[in-house]
């Protein structure tokens, strides 16, 4: 609690209204790589308690759309639509890819519950970053954009070349808003194959 509490972003988040410090790794991500666009559509994967969700929101503006997905309840934002279930159960992806139907973005900040042994955390985090990238199959409209985290490790290049395949570009990047001790970096990738 009490690193936290001197975490600047942490204090920047609660200063600005953002539900997470983690916020402030999106606008770090969008300023760099221009993901997210005015009147774009937006599946945000893992979103709860909403700082990515809340960010999105507001680059896409009044005539966009974000639809936030998490298995844990979140508090409503305006102007987002939100659905809760495990993207592991069949019926849940299958009823959510019909009623998302193709977006222009697909975030995701999705993590696994920490175990505290890295290598079983990192191939959780890589099972994750597998399953937004075949949502991402699903739903994104050919030329669209992806960021999704993974934990660094020895599946993160072989996750990194799945995603170049399916899209132009792809980089794996770490913000500055991430926790300097953190393991995490995103793969984004924009300009979707199909």
């Amino acid at each position: 609690m009490k690193q936290r509490k001197r975490d600047p972003y942490y204090k920047r988040a609660k200063a600005e209204g953002y539900r997470s410090r983690a916020a402030f790794k999106l606008i770090q991500i969008d300023a760099r790589f221009d993901l997210i666009y005015e009147g774009d559509a937006v599946l945000d994967l893992g979103a709860a308690p909403g700082g990515w969700t809340q960010v999105a929101r507001f680059l896409v503006g009044d005539e966009g759309r974000v639809v936030a997905v998490d298995r844990v309840a979140m508090r409503p934002i305006p102007g987002v639509e939100i659905w809760r279930g495990d993207l592991a159960d069949p019926m849940f992806l299958e009823a959510l890819v019909a009623g998302v139907g193709t977006v222009d973005v697909l975030l995701s900040d999705m993590s696994p519950k920490l175990s505290g042994t890295r290598t079983l955390d990192h191939a959780r985090s890589i099972e994750l970053g597998t399953l937004a990238l075949a949502v991402a199959s699903r739903v994104l409209a050919p030329g669209g954009n992806f960021a999704c985290k993974v934990f660094q490790g020895g599946e993160h290049d072989a996750l990194r070349k799945r995603v170049a395949a399916r899209f132009k570009t792809c980089r794996s990047h770490a913000p500055e808003a991430s926790r300097r001790e953190s393991r995490e970096s995103y793969l984004v990738a924009k300009g979707f194959r199909g």
